[in-house]
């Protein structure tokens, strides 16, 4: 069943939203291929009118003066769909760990085969006292999918990055109007194409497969200076190149994000 992501309270509660669309110009590279931002961008579209679907939307959470919050995310791409493929985009909630709601997510092509797959684990902030409370009230409105896996368990998704010692600060970017969402800082979508435009375009347009950890550490907000620091830190004998980064923010040098990117 296909959803209708203008009128998400059009139609029953759902236990799993769907939508499908073609791959269209404006979120494809050099390579006729998607990007990996754009698949962030897709994500995070798709969570928000299933969330809005569920009755813990925006509007639901600001009424009780709460908001949603991603912290950690992780993307595997098997294969890049191309410019002007037809995909079905599917997301659930997957019950809960500690503080964290657990979100999935899949993308498949016209003949049912998943080419992404995704897990991220969101906090419920108290706006007032901008600390995260506890997602109990929340296991009566979402689903719990048990069985539902977008991503196997031993592929370690929702993992901790740890700080690494060999980074190099390769950009600086200041948060503009551009980079903002409605809460007033910079959007989780916009890290990613921080992150890709640190490195070297011919490199992500030739990639086939990709797999990208990031941890969102703390809010960026407008006029905030981010220095962007990279290294790369393995590469397989499967031609598998892995990057880390890490956003700082420059005044206080406290990091705002850290990530890791494997590039087939």
């Amino acid at each position: 069943m296909n959803c209708n992501p203008a009128n998400p309270n059009g139609s029953e509660k759902l236990d799993v939203w769907q939508e499908t669309f073609p791959i269209r110009f404006g979120v494809i590279d050099k390579s006729d291929r998607l990007t990996l931002d754009a698949v962030f961008q897709f994500f995070q579209e798709a969570a928000i009118s299933h969330a809005q679907n569920l009755g813990v939307g925006r509007e639901d959470m600001a009424k009780a003066g709460q908001v949603w919050i991603i912290s950690r995310m992780s993307v595997l791409v098997d294969r890049r769909p191309n410019y002007c493929e037809a995909v079905s985009l599917r997301t659930w909630p997957r019950g809960f760990e500690r503080l964290f709601a657990i979100r999935d997510y899949q993308i498949k092509d016209k003949d049912e085969k998943a080419v992404i797959s995704a897990r991220s684990a969101w906090l419920i902030i108290d706006i007032d006292k901008r600390r995260p409370i506890r997602p109990e009230f929340f296991k009566d409105l979402m689903p719990l999918n048990e069985g539902l896996e977008a991503v196997s368990a031993e592929a370690n998704t929702i993992i901790s990055l740890k700080e690494q010692e060999s980074l190099q600060k390769a950009a600086e970017r200041k948060a503009l109007y551009t980079d903002l969402d409605y809460n007033g800082h910079v959007n989780n979508v916009r890290y990613i194409q921080w992150i890709e435009d640190s490195l070297d375009p011919v490199l992500l347009e030739n990639a086939g497969k990709l797999r990208l950890d990031i941890n969102y550490l703390s809010e960026i907000i407008s006029g905030e200076t981010i220095s962007l620091f990279s290294a790369p830190i393995q590469i397989d004998n499967n031609a598998c190149q892995t990057f880390a980064f890490e956003g700082r923010k420059t005044e206080s040098n406290t990091a705002a994000f850290r990530a890791e990117l494997k590039i087939w």
